[in-house]
């Protein structure tokens, strides 16, 4: 315990003469020492902390310090150039920091970004468009949707809450998909705004009654598994009593 005590002062010594740039990359301090001067300087919007910060965001223990340090201090562009990095933290701490900043600009990155095969970063980028509350994120969530998958199905949901219509034109193709997610999640769109014009599709679906989400009755965990069939006899019930 001594001896522990002995190494520890000098590098409490070190850091104490130290600005928080200079600790921020000094690897004879810990851990919790660099973390704490990421910290120290947030808010920072000189040229030469967000450099330094974006250089910060390919170190594993900086990361979620130095991507929400950039997006505080409305840190655009090194955000952007973090996207192309070789790490998928990295670009997925990137999507998820440049969502916030709602701009124009972003919304082609992004999407390309929820495109990725690496799902991390992927949920991560439509995370971020999920943030957009102006009209103009529709056609990019709309180009997601219609492609069905985890981020298609995803992107249907928020899709729904800013272009109904959009979603439920969507939502009627994807009834023809061969992956049962995306059935399903289409079946719930159409359940809550389609009309009598949906139910043959959806009494078809119903009367196969075989396919469910449990994959050859693997099921999720202990979640049991989920039903085509009854899908769409809810979603039917739904639009029959309206």
């Amino acid at each position: 315990m001594k001896t522990l005590s002995l190494l520890f002062v000098p590098m409490l010594t070190l850091a104490a003469g130290q600005t928080p740039l200079e600790r921020l990359f000094d690897s004879r301090l810990t851990a919790t020492q660099r973390a704490g001067a990421c910290f120290e300087l947030r808010g920072a919007k000189d040229a030469e902390t967000i450099a330094a910060m974006g250089r910060a965001m390919e170190d594993p223990g900086l990361l979620a310090c130095a991507a929400e340090n950039l997006r505080v201090a409305g840190a655009v562009a090194p955000l952007h150039e973090a996207l192309a990095s070789k790490n998928e933290q990295v670009r997925a701490a990137a999507a998820r920091s440049l969502g916030s900043f709602q701009r124009v600009d972003l919304l082609e990155p992004l999407s390309r970004a929820a495109q990725e095969e690496n799902i991390l970063v992927a949920t991560n980028a439509l995370a971020a468009l999920s943030e957009y509350r102006d009209p103009v994120v529709i056609p990019f969530l709309a180009a997601l949707a219609s492609k069905g998958g985890m981020i298609g199905d995803m992107a249907l949901d928020r899709l729904a809450l800013l272009d109904a219509a959009g979603a439920l034109r969507i939502a009627r193709d994807l009834l023809s998909s061969s992956q049962v997610p995306d059935k399903l999640y289409a079946m719930r769109i159409i359940g809550a705004g389609g009309d009598r014009s949906d139910l043959p599709a959806l009494k078809k679906i119903a009367a196969a009654g075989q396919e469910n989400l449990a994959q050859r009755n693997r099921g999720f965990g202990f979640i049991p598994p989920i039903s085509l069939s009854r899908a769409a006899q809810t979603a039917m019930q739904a639009i029959e009593s309206r």
